[in-house]
């Protein structure tokens, strides 16, 4: 277990390495030598990794008995596998198979493939969908924030004040904050931050969209 504490970046780090290997050769090993039975054992391999992340932070969380930051980080790795990086890896199985195709001499992609392409090409598209994605994202970072400044509050006027009032987030400390304690200031946080800068990026797709070719 002392191990484990000890180089537990390290062994995030390489579990990281590995799982990015796994997607990549399972686009080899199906398109380019295709073997698509063979293939599954990659996508087996990366799953399990995921897996074995999650297992990490489990432990090291009943070793230590508080959430750390690592904990923190490994979460948002696992919850980005679990929701916008399956969009990714589409991406990826797309370009993959785009690339290994041409090698190949050989048409890999399907003509709902090419739709997808060239939506994903159209500037209103991108801006709409990323419209609905960063309103969401918003409605679910409100609540959530919410629930941690209400447990971190005693009454609404408090809370209002801390609102109105954010000189609080110079102190760099949950103390003189509306959070209840140390763990959900830093996810508070770190979320924050992650909520900004996906908002102002999924928003220049409407402010400054790009020309359609």
């Amino acid at each position: 277990m002392e191990f484990l504490l000890k180089f537990q970046w390290e062994i995030f780090i390489i579990i990281e390495v590995l799982s990015v290997v796994s997607l990549l050769f399972f686009g080899i090993v199906r398109y380019l030598m295709n073997k698509k039975k063979l293939s599954f054992l990659f996508i087996g391999t990366f799953l399990m990794l995921l897996v074995l992340e999650a297992l990490l932070a489990v432990v090291l969380y009943q070793e230590t008995g508080e959430i750390s930051t690592f904990q923190i980080v490994i979460t948002i790795f696992v919850l980005y596998a679990c929701t916008f990086g399956i969009a990714d890896f589409k991406k990826l199985d797309r370009w993959m198979r785009k690339k290994i195709g041409g090698w190949r001499g050989e048409e890999l992609l399907t003509d709902k493939d090419y739709q997808i392409i060239e939506q994903n090409k159209n500037p209103k598209y991108l801006a709409r969908k990323y419209r609905w994605t960063s309103t969401a994202h918003l409605i679910v970072f409100v609540i959530v924030q919410f629930i941690f400044w209400k447990l971190g509050t005693a009454n609404m006027e408090e809370l209002v004040g801390y609102a109105r009032d954010l000189s609080w987030m110079e102190a760099g400390t949950y103390e003189n904050s509306p959070y209840p304690n140390e763990t959900l200031y830093a996810i508070g946080m770190l979320w924050g931050i992650i909520f900004v800068v996906d908002f102002i990026w999924s928003w220049s797709y409407t402010i400054f969209p790009s020309k359609g070719k």
